[in-house]
């Protein structure tokens, strides 16, 4: 049986949270464009954030939940009903099943919370990737950030 060359975990301490803010700096404000001031908010100071980090300590992906008040405005108000966010994987990292490790433990993260259910809001060019971990589709596509996106959930 062998190893994952990473572990994925709840940034519980300063280092952590840090580490996944410049995992998303790199992928949405480099990569993508994204103004730094769009993607940093004031969820960020109560979201549980998740990372991925290789055994030697680079950062190699993260994500953010939302539950409770934070997340009732991206899930139509349903209190039991977590926001899955800021889902990011550095380029190097891509391909290496990073990303569906940060949302299975973002989904663990809601389960240890009580939730039944996450949503999120996909790049529709990402809509595949999350259909394959269980996530559906619904409602029109809207512009985020100026990219087309979808709103999906999964129940957990």
């Amino acid at each position: 049986m062998t190893s994952s060359p990473y572990v994925v975990r709840v940034a519980e301490d300063p280092a952590d949270r840090e580490a996944c803010f410049a995992v998303r700096k790199e992928v949405f404000v480099v990569e993508q464009r994204v103004p730094a001031d769009l993607e940093y908010d004031s969820y960020d100071a109560d979201a549980v954030h998740v990372l991925a980090v290789r055994e030697d300590g680079m950062p190699l992906g993260a994500g953010r939940l939302l539950y409770g008040v934070g997340a009732a405005a991206k899930t139509g108000g349903e209190t039991g009903v977590g926001s899955l966010g800021r889902l990011a994987v550095v380029q190097a990292a891509r391909g290496l099943g990073v990303g569906a490790a940060v949302v299975r433990g973002i989904e663990e993260a809601a389960r240890a919370r009580g939730l039944t259910a996450v949503d999120l809001h996909a790049q529709t060019h990402a809509l595949g990737f999350y259909e394959r971990l269980g996530f559906v589709a619904y409602g029109p596509e809207f512009p985020d950030a100026g990219m087309p996106h979808r709103a999906m959930r999964r129940a957990l």
